[in-house]
């Protein structure tokens, strides 16, 4: 614990470029410095309608570069990462745009950034035509939920001041939940309840939100004035249907056959991976969101050549996210096909 003591200006490119005074031999127990230094991660999203949409670029060894969407490894679930850290609330669509030529971009693993690493961490340099295209729910975001359709509902009501706030259970109603589901990109609001994901920090001041029910983002409706305080349990917490639009084709009945799952508007058969077991238990999700029971079977069908699919990752679906937030769009020749225990009674 013998130190000198530093004199810094703060303007130094390194500590010992800082003058020193004399050498202490000894400090107290419990006094040794620790330090946390904010991530120099710079990320930013360009060429969308607004500041939580568009092309992915993070600035990494000082260049600004896209982000490679060439493998189209981002998941909803993984993307949720990148949307937090752009302060812009959760992930609603994650794709891919062809560029004209190839280009250096930055390729960024999701599982190392899911992991808690800063983006520039993850980061490696390679030419793509693809790059990773984002959009982000912007100004809400539900937390504390199973999903991403599901939480407690913040709110930041000023584009420009980056702080969250809960919104009161009295100054939210059905039509002000129909919006916010939209707006996250989730189906029709089922539940509407005070405190069920939880009282949150975030404070409590928010204005009362007036929507008719057809507007696409919340900050679009009418506003009445600011309230300061709520009651204790009556911050808003939301629970809209997840959108997953899936259905097995080809078999015996409506719940047999292939595996096929609507998402980013469209349809693609599942895709069987053998490195990516689908146990009955996985399938049981599929079974449960076609309204068929629970899974009798799982197996694969072979194709002659590969065509366009749907991944999607068991251990994901089985840790309670939506099918839709654990796709990603990868070519298959085998698909999976599944039978629920509804089959008999559907015909």
């Amino acid at each position: 614990m013998g130190t000198k003591e530093f004199q810094c200006g703060g303007h130094e490119s390194a500590l010992l470029d800082c003058s020193s005074a004399s050498e202490r031999n000894t400090c107290s127990p419990g006094t040794a410095v620790s330090l946390t230094c904010s991530e120099p991660d710079e990320v930013r999203l360009v060429g969308g309608e607004s500041r939580c949409a568009g092309t992915l670029e993070v600035k990494h060894q000082g260049e600004w570069r896209p982000v490679d969407g060439h493998y189209s490894l981002w998941t909803l679930k993984a993307a949720g990462v990148l949307c937090r850290e752009l302060d812009c609330g959760s992930a609603v669509s994650v794709g891919k745009r062809e560029e004209p030529s190839h280009r250096f971009m930055w390729g960024i693993s999701p599982a190392c950034a899911q992991s808690g690493s800063a983006l520039r961490e993850c980061a490696g340099s390679g030419a793509s035509l693809y790059t990773l295209n984002l959009t982000c729910s912007d100004s809400v975001r539900l937390l504390g939920g199973t999903g991403l359709c599901s939480g407690r509902l913040e709110v930041r009501s000023d584009p420009s001041n980056p702080s969250w706030s809960s919104v009161c259970e009295a100054d939210f109603d059905q039509q002000d939940a129909q919006v916010v589901c939209r707006q996250l990109g989730c189906g029709a609001p089922s539940v509407l309840q005070g405190a069920l994901y939880g009282e949150g920090e975030a404070p409590m001041g928010t204005k009362e939100f007036q929507c008719g029910g057809h507007e696409s983002a919340l900050l679009d409706c009418s506003s009445a004035s600011e309230r300061n305080t709520c009651s204790p349990g009556t911050a808003v917490s939301l629970t809209c249907k997840e959108p997953d639009e899936v259905r097995l084709v080809g078999g015996e009945s409506r719940c047999a056959g292939t595996l096929e799952l609507k998402h980013q508007e469209e349809w693609r058969p599942v895709g069987y991976y053998h490195n990516t077991l689908w146990t009955l238990k996985t399938a049981g999700v599929a079974c449960r969101d076609l309204d068929c029971g629970s899974a009798v079977s799982v197996g694969e069908r072979k194709e002659s050549s590969k065509r366009p699919g749907w991944w999607i990752s068991p251990d994901c679906v089985e840790s309670g996210s939506a099918l839709r937030e654990c796709a990603r769009a990868i070519p298959s020749s085998n698909f999976v096909t599944l039978t629920c225990s509804g089959s008999s009674s559907s015909q």
